[in-house]
């Protein structure tokens, strides 16, 4: 028989085993395991020329394939048999039992690195996961399909973009590379590098991120957000900033839906709108309810004006209240320096509706030589400068005027009034008594003014005394200074706390010992050490 009339009978007898679905001829070397071996199924047509595709055999019309559990489907197809490899063309499908589904316009597959590389309008569909690109391949091996020129995936939450990525059908874990995008309803996320799991719906984020909403911004670079739950945890000083406010810590944790973002270790909240900063080894910030938390070395720094306020307690809270008022309140071991004034209480309140700060519990105000304190001190501010101060209870104003002589006033409650943040007027009311010193033109003291009244009124300038009234009636005497004695110099109520005064924006955190020495005690440490 000539060589010309032996194939036409080749290739009737191979048609009529394709079609008959009659399993085709086994390859000379075979893959090491029948789950590794392609097996075709079926085409319409199958041809085969020994001059011209000597290594392949061209299929036509229906063309199915099958390997372990997966099935894939073209219109046409060259078959490497010996290789266990084909080529697919036209309405190239994989499936896999009812949960994976591949479609692309080519498909080439090698079956030595069982890889399957799927171009053009390519989408993988994996249950509620959808991927799109134009160039995929899938890794059988691991079940992965990877892109590397641009692709997307999506989920019934979010669309995720980038130059690469991979999923994985058996984990549902995700990977995206370069120029990534989460887009979600609610927020986008912008990132170099992001693992997200589609069952979980929690994204990990590595490297420079961005979260953008209408209602902050979230700069990371590194933490998880659970974009089903709305949750994250960011680490590395992340910032998550709002309207006009920015929190920040070693770690963040952030609950969107609560409008709560807590930080953990070096705590630092900006408000600009208030002209405020608040500090502490935690503290939190609600954006719904604008609340505000700080503890742990707290602090809290208005800077309104050119001095800036530096204000330290164990606890630090700001909310809004009913009336739509800002409340400041500072809880145990309160200390505050500014420039131009120093004090100390137990807890504080600054009410924004009438500028009103009340110090509570042993408050104590220092400003130049001049200290005040009583059972409780109302400040009232006009443009973050201080108006007028109410010092109620128990209350005592000393002025030092130099050497070992003090003025002091004391009675039921005291009001001093400001111009400029100085100290123009001073009125005593109820029980009034008073040590003054009057002053000649050139400072000399001329001697000490003893006095008992109803009502004492001071007024200053440039914090010297220039007048004083007192009514209705009034027992004075007048003493040398000569006979003056440390009995005599000083009201039963005077305590000079100068070792209680922060010395600067540092020394408020420095902590004072109550109980080491009692009033008395001090009053005596500070009276009789005088030469007179």
């Amino acid at each position: 028989m000539t060589k010309s009339r032996i194939f036409p009978i080749v290739f009737l007898i191979l048609t009529a085993v394709s079609v008959m679905g009659i399993s085709q001829v086994q390859p000379s070397s075979t893959p090491s395991s029948s789950k590794e071996k392609v097996h075709l199924l079926n085409a319409d047509s199958l041809t085969f020329d020994a001059e011209k595709s000597a290594d392949y055999r061209v299929l036509h019309g229906n063309v199915r394939f099958r390997k372990d559990s997966m099935y894939m489907y073209c219109d046409s197809a060259y078959f490497y048999e010996k290789n266990n490899s084909f080529d697919a063309f036209g309405n190239v499908r994989m499936e896999q039992g009812d949960t994976l589904f591949i479609y692309s316009d080519v498909l080439y597959y090698d079956g030595k690195e069982q890889l399957a590389e799927l171009r053009k309008n390519v989408r993988m569909i994996n249950r509620n996961v959808t991927l799109y690109t134009d160039s995929l391949n899938y890794d059988m091996t691991d079940n992965i399909g990877y892109y590397f020129v641009g692709g997307s995936i999506v989920d019934e939450k979010n669309e995720l973009v980038s130059v690469y990525g991979e999923y994985s059908t058996s984990t549902k874990d995700a990977i995206f590379n370069f120029d990534v995008v989460l887009t979600n309803e609610d927020y986008v996320i912008y990132s170099d590098t992001l693992r997200y799991n589609t069952d979980t719906k929690i994204s990990y984020l590595f490297g420079p991120s961005t979260i953008v909403s209408d209602s902050n911004t979230i700069y990371t670079t590194h933490g998880w957000y659970d974009t089903n739950t709305d949750q994250a945890m960011l680490l590395e000083r992340s910032k998550l900033m709002g309207d006009r406010k920015m929190l920040t810590g070693d770690t963040l944790y952030y609950d969107r839906k609560n409008g709560l973002g807590e930080a953990f270790g070096n705590m630092f909240l900006i408000d600009s709108a208030q002209s405020v900063i608040m500090e502490g080894q935690y503290g939190f910030y609600n954006e719904l309810t604008d609340y505000t938390f700080a503890t742990d070395s707290a602090k809290v720094m208005e800077f309104s004006r050119k001095d800036t306020l530096y204000m330290h307690a164990d606890t630090l809270l700001s909310f809004v209240d009913t009336d739509s008022t800002r409340i400041l309140r500072a809880y145990y071991g309160v200390r505050l320096y500014r420039i131009d004034a120093q004090g100390v209480c137990d807890s504080l309140q600054y009410t924004e509706r009438d500028s009103c700060l009340v110090m509570y519990t042993k408050p104590i105000l220092w400003s130049g030589e001049q200290q005040i304190f009583g059972d409780t001190i109302r400040m009232f501010f006009n443009d973050s400068t201080i108006d007028w101060a109410h010092i109620i209870n128990r209350s005592l104003a000393t002025q030092h005027k130099g050497g070992n002589y003090y003025d002091q006033m004391e009675g039921n409650e005291i009001k001093a009034f400001f111009e400029e943040n100085e100290l123009r007027r001073i009125e005593t009311l109820g029980n009034v008594l008073a040590i003054l010193y009057p002053q000649e033109s050139d400072s000399t003291i001329t001697g000490m003014l003893s006095s008992e009244s109803s009502f004492l009124n001071i007024f200053l300038e440039k914090n010297e005394m220039k007048k004083i009234v007192m009514w209705p009636s009034v027992k004075g005497k007048m003493y040398p200074l000569e006979l003056l004695t440390p009995e005599t110099m000083f009201l039963s109520r005077y305590v000079w706390y100068d070792d209680r005064r922060p010395i600067d924006k540092d020394d408020i955190f420095r902590r004072f010992k109550e109980g080491t020495q009692n009033d008395e005690e001090q009053r005596n440490s500070t009276t009789h050490q005088f030469n007179l």
